[in-house]
């Protein structure tokens, strides 16, 4: 064949069927013999025609392409969002096309109408900010499917994948209490986000049940770098020696906090009456838990799975109406090391 673009009339003529069956086959439409699409796909092959994706999908009203706009593609849990999201809807036929937000509210609503613009099919996003506040009208206006995955529920219009925060907390402050532990403080996080809210909710229900005090001055924010967890755990400890245990908010916090432990004089791990050490629990999990020493114990959640999980949600969107918003949580596995 010549390096000339073959066209859809040519592959009917090749095949010996009409143009109009040809498109029923490229479009996985009507019903056509197996003996039909044996040879419309052989032709296709032989001439080496490429469909016009875009045409076929203005014609069709649907798309092949699937949006996800993350916040950070450099942070370690929405990376694994991605590639969950990526190998699932590759899976089911579909491919992906990424945009980053960062912080600017006005950077995500463009990231949305450009990819509405585009055609995609629908559209998987990580908020990026626990309070994000959205135009639900506006972007309803798009008729797009849309799917949130977040570290917390955001706004109950909107399909939504995520973790049960108020779980993992209570999983993990009833870990180190069995461990007996009596003086739990929490480290990391700000007072404006819905995750640590969700998070401290479960820790200070935890302790009530076991009748244990809520104590507001162990309940320290800190920006999310090792630096600042390592510093505001050092003080913690020096202005309250008698703490014995920290939930960190953020793998960096944990991270962080092995450093703010040693400065202040104390050890990590699971000895608080002899040793005077101090027992670390992080959200989570990292590859680099494993390489402190002691290795550190986390509560993880499977960011990949939950990508997986609303990939299958927006296709379900694009091949059938739902008219009922979705929410999916996912719970928390406690992953016990040697530092609680």
């Amino acid at each position: 064949m010549s390096s000339k673009k073959v066209t859809i009339t040519e592959v009917a003529k090749y095949a010996g069927v009409s143009v109009t069956t040809v498109s029923m086959v490229l479009g996985n439409k009507g019903r056509i013999s197996p003996d039909t699409i044996d040879k419309v796909n052989q032709a296709v092959e032989e001439l080496g025609y490429i469909r016009n994706r875009a045409a076929a999908n203005l014609r069709s009203n649907s798309s092949e392409i699937i949006g996800l706009i993350l916040k950070d593609i450099s942070d370690p849990y929405y990376s694994e969002v991605a590639s969950g999201i990526s190998e699932e809807i590759e899976r089911q036929g579909y491919m992906l096309i990424l945009a980053q937000s960062g912080d600017s509210q006005e950077r995500f609503e463009k990231c949305m109408m450009t990819m509405s613009r585009q055609g995609v099919g629908g559209i998987a996003f990580c908020p990026i900010a626990d309070n994000q506040q959205f135009n639900i009208k506006k972007m309803k206006e798009q008729n797009l499917p849309l799917v949130c995955v977040s570290r917390a529920s955001l706004d109950k219009q909107i399909d939504f994948v995520g973790p049960d925060n108020n779980y993992a907390a209570k999983l993990a402050t009833e870990h180190l209490i069995k461990q007996g532990h009596r003086r739990i403080a929490y480290v990391g996080g700000a007072s404006s986000s819905l995750c640590r809210a969700e998070r401290i909710g479960g820790y200070c229900s935890t302790l009530m049940q076991f009748g244990l005090p809520f104590k507001p001055e162990w309940v320290v924010e800190c920006e999310k770098g090792q630096k600042a967890a390592a510093n505001a755990v050092q003080t913690l400890l020096s202005e309250h020696p008698q703490i014995t245990a920290i939930l960190c908010h953020h793998s960096s916090t944990a991270l962080g906090a092995v450093y703010g432990i040693h400065r202040s004089g104390r050890q990590i791990g699971k000895d608080q009456f002899i040793g005077e050490q101090v027992s670390l629990i992080g959200f989570d999990d990292v590859e680099e838990a494993e390489l402190t020493e002691p290795p550190l114990t986390f509560v993880n959640f499977n960011a990949r799975e939950m990508g997986r999980q609303a990939a299958k949600r927006l296709i379900s969107q694009l091949e059938q109406e739902h008219s009922q918003p979705y929410s999916l949580i996912q719970p928390p596995q406690l992953i016990i090391r040697e530092s609680a």
